[in-house]
């Protein structure tokens, strides 16, 4: 993205599509440097159910297929591998019967943050030609951008438990 571009009139549209164009290739990027550092038997969904569970543990298997976009079965394929793995523990839920809470075991609290320490110092080498000042307009940024999608996530949250 150029800044020419986002010089040509500011609308909830044009913000919203440099939002999913500048995004895209950020997913890419992190998807690429955890196959390129020894994670190429993490797919980005396990990684963001892991992410998930660091955020919010003892979350419910129907928490955790909301949060990804994806059926219960399908999460339920995705929890089984981290199970497996043993990067997450199911057990049952102490207030639904029929329900699992599922959390990070240390083994999956320590490959995260591997993964993220790894992916966190190539970015940063990335930014390390970047002025303050640019570097301020990117974490402002992010805190709006944070603010906006953290607000909707917990109000959807909010219509799901209730």
């Amino acid at each position: 993205m150029n800044l020419e571009r986002i010089s040509k009139g500011v609308t909830p549209d044009r913000c919203a599509a440099e939002v999913v164009e500048t995004i895209l290739p950020i997913v890419g990027f992190i998807r690429m440097e955890m196959r390129d550092r020894g994670e190429p038997s993490l797919s980005i969904s396990q990684f963001r159910s892991l992410m998930f569970l660091y955020r919010h543990p003892g979350s419910s298997l129907s928490k955790l297929a909301d949060h990804l976009g994806v059926t219960r079965p399908t999460a339920t394929a995705i929890c089984d591998r981290l199970v497996l793995n043993r990067f997450i523990d199911r057990a049952e839920h102490p207030q639904e019967r029929r329900s699992v809470a599922l959390k990070l075991t240390q083994k999956g609290i320590d490959r995260l943050d591997r993964i993220r320490s790894i992916t966190r110092t190539k970015i940063a080498g990335m930014l390390g030609d970047l002025s303050e000042a640019q570097m301020q307009k990117i974490l402002e940024g992010l805190a709006v951008l944070g603010e906006v999608f953290d607000s909707d996530y917990q109000n959807r949250q909010q219509s799901v438990d209730s």
